[in-house]
């Protein structure tokens, strides 16, 4: 039962994350509201390790879900439920938009398309900054803001806009300072 769930809930997830797999966040965080095998503190540890892996994040975010919660076999059940959206609607209008491609209402919907996935990107980004830099256990303002974290994004993204190196270099100089800085 708890692999159709995954399925299900992944669908839903698969249909309406428009955007990519980081569309897929704001869908996680309303899960992690409802459910309690996730938590808001999970999803960020899911992400981190999504985005440091090879593959579609959004597929990889579905399976470590899955494996969070019902191991291997959730793992597959959620990422083919993601997936499975996509999939079907691609079968369905490969044929139709090759007709449609030039059609006023078709361009109308690609652009109202592109806004509501910089929104939910925006809301992910969002989401992130506060996930990473906010203390809610604080007793002061100034006991809620981690500090160190802080630091540690103004420094990498001095470094990224500076020297454009691959991102595999920050993941890993961020990894060591925060073991370095046990954060």
């Amino acid at each position: 039962m708890i692999f159709l769930f995954l399925f299900v809930l992944f669908f839903q997830i698969g249909l309406f994350s428009i955007g990519g797999g980081l569309a897929t966040l704001p869908f996680l965080y309303q899960a992690a509201d409802k459910y309690d095998w996730l938590s808001p503190e999970m999803i960020g540890n899911i992400q981190a390790v999504a985005q440091s892996l090879p593959g579609a994040i959004g597929v990889n975010m579905a399976a470590y879900t899955g494996f969070q919660c019902a191991g291997i076999p959730g793992s597959f059940f959620a990422a083919l439920g993601l997936i499975s959206p996509s999939i079907i609607i691609i079968i369905i209008i490969a044929g139709t938009l090759q007709t449609f491609k030039e059609s006023r209402i078709v361009k109308a919907v690609f652009s109202g398309l592109r806004p509501a996935a910089g929104g939910l990107l925006c809301a992910v980004g969002f989401g992130a900054v506060k996930l990473s830099l906010y203390n809610k256990a604080g007793a002061n303002w100034y006991e809620q803001f981690r500090w160190r974290e802080c630091l540690l994004l103004a420094i990498l993204c001095f470094l990224v806009f500076k020297f454009k190196k691959h991102p595999i270099v920050y993941i890993a100089a961020a990894g060591a300072a925060g073991a370095v800085l046990k954060l």
